[in-house]
């Protein structure tokens, strides 16, 4: 069974309240999610999505496509720079908890990645856009806490009601 999953991430200030969407679509199934979170970056709700979307497959061994608009995310595995960060055991890489957890989620299925142009002609891409976007203006955001223990923030937030992801 073949699954093609569209991702996007957005952050408002990026740093800043963010969120990712996702269309997974597989025969005549569709399946949207999203969530937001309290203060991150736009490049980790881009890998977020992704992570996300292919840890909702239920069987192990799935062909999928991720279409994604972030070169970030594509070309991190399509020209496997992932392999070097691994070898030189994540120095000076960003993001190293998502991208570890991706390899993780990856080596489950068979996934290829597609880069598609954001806010273009793409209906999926930009559904996912919509979706990230909202989702970052929720009113019960998550907590990105790894990314938050790293870089705190330099100003109160305080009106966001973030809960662990």
């Amino acid at each position: 069974m073949e699954i093609s999953i569209y991702t996007d991430g957005a952050a408002r200030g990026n740093p800043g309240p963010g969120g990712y969407g996702i269309v997974m679509l597989s025969g005549h199934h569709r399946k949207e999610l999203a969530a937001g979170f309290r203060y991150t970056t736009n490049n980790r709700m881009e890998l977020l999505s992704v992570i996300v979307a292919l840890e909702q497959l239920k069987s192990p061994g799935m062909s999928v496509t991720v279409y994604s608009d972030s070169k970030y995310v594509v070309d991190a595995v399509e020209k496997k720079w992932l392999l070097g960060w691994v070898r030189k055991s994540w120095k000076d890489v960003k993001n190293p908890d998502l991208w570890q957890r991706l390899i993780a989620v990856m080596s489950q299925h068979k996934v290829k990645f597609m880069w598609v142009k954001g806010h273009a002609e793409n209906v999926e891409n930009n559904r996912c856009d919509q979706l990230a976007v909202k989702a970052s203006y929720g009113p019960d955001l998550y907590t990105d806490a790894y990314y938050e223990s790293q870089n705190p923030p330099k100003f109160g937030i305080k009106d966001y009601k973030g809960k662990k992801a």
